[in-house]
């Protein structure tokens, strides 16, 4: 497997979940990690404290503010990379918005439309757009790789109609994505986490005294998306999507706790 240490990594919305859990875990192979979102502070959900705690896994974190809902601020996030760093050698498109309310049930005429905005706008349009932009420094790395964070709402019914849009439509921009930057030698691929215990989720948890003891932990999905992104085998792997559930099988992984979770998604029944 690849090593990562120095590598320059960048994940977007990083303050919490999954993206934080990313982050985490490159920070264990040595990464140099920016981490990009919009709350700051020394909070327990902020960039700031997310690049705080890759210092301490033994990466190197930089913390920078950006509104993905922005072009502007997209544009101002990797021109600053591109300036401290001179090239990205991994990019992790992540960032989500949850609405608020969430759009859990009923159906899509029960939902304002900003919902759209919110999920397909941030996690799918924002991904392009930092894609974009990520692209004229990832050339300059000998070892340039994408991963983008999807869903199985990209597959089956999750949540709301345009949840699953977004989800399929990432799912397909990354195959496509990866058939253009074949010739580069950048390969690009879909994760597909199962059910993670995010903080967002452990809140809802909270309220609602849900079991949570079997789920993914945002660290362990880290885990298996460097486990992945340090594979040998990734260029034939690209356009693919990755199913956290099977990487933790593959490289053997464990949480924080050391335990694996055994609640399955099962590949095309989510």
């Amino acid at each position: 497997m690849s090593d990562l240490k120095g590598q320059v990594a960048v994940v977007t919305g990083a303050s919490r979940g999954i993206g934080k859990g990313i982050a985490l875990a490159l920070a264990e192979k040595g990464c140099t990690v920016y981490v990009t979102g919009r709350t700051t502070g020394d909070g327990d959900r902020t960039i700031d404290t997310t690049a705080r705690q890759v210092n301490e896994a033994g990466g190197v974190g930089h913390a920078i503010q950006c509104d993905h809902g922005s072009d502007d601020d997209i544009a101002r996030l990797f021109e600053q990379i591109g300036k401290e760093a001179g090239h990205i050698d991994i990019l992790v498109n992540n960032v989500y918005k949850i609405p608020s309310p969430p759009a859990w049930g009923g159906g899509y005429w029960d939902h304002p439309i900003q919902v759209w905005d919110d999920q397909v706008g941030i996690g799918l349009r924002a991904h392009y757009v930092a894609s974009w932009h990520a692209a004229q420094w990832m050339f300059k790395s000998d070892n340039a790789r994408m991963l983008n964070v999807s869903s199985p709402g990209g597959q089956s019914y999750h949540y709301s109609s345009s949840y699953g849009a977004g989800k399929a439509g990432l799912d397909r921009l990354t195959a496509d994505m990866a058939l253009e930057l074949e010739p580069k030698g950048i390969p690009a691929i879909v994760l597909y986490p199962g059910a993670v215990s995010t903080e967002f989720i452990q809140d809802a948890a909270a309220e609602q005294g849900m079991d949570l003891s079997q789920s993914q932990t945002p660290l362990l999905v880290g885990r298996a998306a460097t486990s992945l992104l340090m594979s040998d085998d990734l260029q034939s792997r690209s356009g693919s999507i990755q199913w956290v559930e099977n990487l933790i099988e593959e490289f053997d992984l464990v949480d924080e706790n050391g335990s694996r979770p055994t609640q399955k998604y099962g590949q095309g029944n989510a």
